[in-house]
């Protein structure tokens, strides 16, 4: 009878070790969104993105920050702050065209392209090893008898949504 007691507590206790081993070695650097996060960086910082592109839509800058903002504040345990910050995205918007993508077989542009890049730079004050200067393109292609200022709204939706996953699984997600 003792030494099924010994056996048993044996057991509780190992597993209890391996529970408080695996809680401690996940804890801040994991998330249930892949997010991979130094434990101790607890706020990010998302500058203005100018629009130093030729063709300015005049939206787009603001709404690229908006959205990046709101994506590491909704799928992060970080604050979102304005200034200094454990983790630091800043860049600018350096292209915004539209170009012929396809052509019908009478030889007629039957699909455009509206193209998007912004160049991102990404300090983490947490690990300077992290750190990174990248241009990011993302694209929708979109039929060619519509007329652009019709869809640019969504086709610019569409693709800061890309742009910011881009951004989001390049500085925080080490997959």
């Amino acid at each position: 009878m003792f030494e099924k007691s010994r056996h048993i507590r044996f057991w509780v206790l190992s597993v209890l070790a391996c529970a408080v081993l695996l809680t401690t070695a996940c804890k801040g650097g994991y998330s249930f969104t892949g997010a991979s996060i130094p434990p101790n960086a607890k706020t990010i910082s998302v500058a203005a993105f100018p629009n130093y592109a030729t063709t300015v839509n005049p939206q787009l800058s603001q709404k690229l920050t908006d959205d990046l903002r709101n994506l590491y504040a909704s799928q992060t345990s970080l604050n979102v702050v304005n200034g200094d910050a454990d983790l630091e995205v800043s860049g600018e918007i350096t292209a915004y065209t539209t170009r012929a993508a396809a052509l019908s077989s009478s030889d007629e542009v039957s699909m455009n392209r509206l193209t998007i890049t912004i160049k991102v730079k990404f300090v983490n004050n947490c690990d300077p090893d992290a750190n990174f200067e990248q241009s990011f393109t993302r694209y929708r292609d979109y039929n060619a008898q519509l007329n652009f200022s019709s869809v640019e709204s969504s086709l610019v939706s569409e693709i800061v949504s890309e742009l910011c996953d881009d951004i989001f699984n390049k500085s925080v997600v080490n997959w």
